[in-house]
């Protein structure tokens, strides 16, 4: 009995010591670890991003070198002038907004080429056109126009002009080689040589015609050189033998036109049954 006393007692006492150690546990706050998540990129997608940044890296340092190497070859500085150079020409394109091309220049080994509406060279003072050249005109701005080469000037059509004239100590020449040349004006053309000879030159004829003036020679001496002198056969006004050497002429127009000498005598001796109105 005393066995079964002290068992019983043995086993309240660790019921007790149980409730006692239950209850301290329950009263105790819970310290629970906190789980901890991992945030980045990790793996190959992480070898993959470094890849991308150092390739990154690596053109933008090629493209600084290009553009640095370019700058250095093409001479784009600030203090020296720009040269473009190509080993067969350099174009110059512009287009507007729809992309289409407006004008264009191009510099090549034969010539130099601009295609465009309207083509002008200024004066860099001012902004006074030099040249302009468009479809329908080609204007020439300049005080003076200067043509150097040994054949001077050749103009296929008309060309319409207030004023020629040569440099000084130079001659002014006209001339049409297998052509005629023509000047004509509404008011008049007037030719004028201030401080020299005025000399009209021709192969075969020279016209000077007057539809509704007269043709005015006006001048000191006028000589008309190399006529032919006329003859005529009339018994009275044949000379003879013992007569003096004719120094006197009469000038004679024939019914042409043509010009001719006459021996002079008491009346005129111009007929126009002479051989040179008879022969021409």
């Amino acid at each position: 009995m005393a066995r079964s006393a002290n068992l019983e007692a043995e086993e309240l006492k660790m019921t007790r010591e149980q409730y006692i150690l239950a209850t301290q546990q329950n009263s105790l706050p819970r310290t629970e670890q906190p789980q901890f998540y991992p945030v980045g990129i990790y793996g190959w997608r992480k070898r993959c991003l470094y890849f991308f940044v150092l390739l990154l890296l690596v053109t933008m340092i090629v493209n600084l070198a290009m553009t640095i190497w370019i700058l250095k070859v093409m001479n784009f500085t600030v203090d020296s002038p720009l040269v473009l150079q190509s080993d067969r020409n350099v174009t110059v394109n512009a287009r507007n907004q729809r992309g289409q091309l407006t004008g264009q220049l191009t510099v090549g080994a034969d010539a130099v080429e601009a295609q465009c509406k309207r083509f002008e060279v200024r004066a860099s003072e001012g902004g006074k056109v030099l040249f302009s050249a468009a479809e329908d005109e080609i204007v020439i701005g300049a005080d003076r126009l200067t043509v150097t080469g040994t054949e001077g000037a050749v103009f296929g059509h008309s060309v319409e002009t207030p004023h020629i004239r040569a440099e000084p100590s130079h001659d002014l020449k006209l001339e049409s080689p297998t052509r005629s040349l023509v000047m004509e004006a509404p008011r008049g053309v007037q030719l004028n040589a201030a401080a020299g000879d005025l000399k009209a030159t021709c192969r075969k004829e020279l016209h000077l015609q007057s539809t509704e003036g007269e043709i005015f020679l006006n001048a000191d001496i006028i000589r008309l050189g190399n006529l032919p002198v006329g003859s005529f056969s009339s018994s009275s006004s044949s000379p003879s033998s013992s007569a003096p050497r004719q120094t006197i002429y009469e000038l004679c127009a024939c019914p042409n036109g043509k010009l001719y000498l006459s021996p002079a005598g008491a009346g005129s001796t111009c007929q126009s049954t002479s051989n040179i109105c008879l022969w021409s």
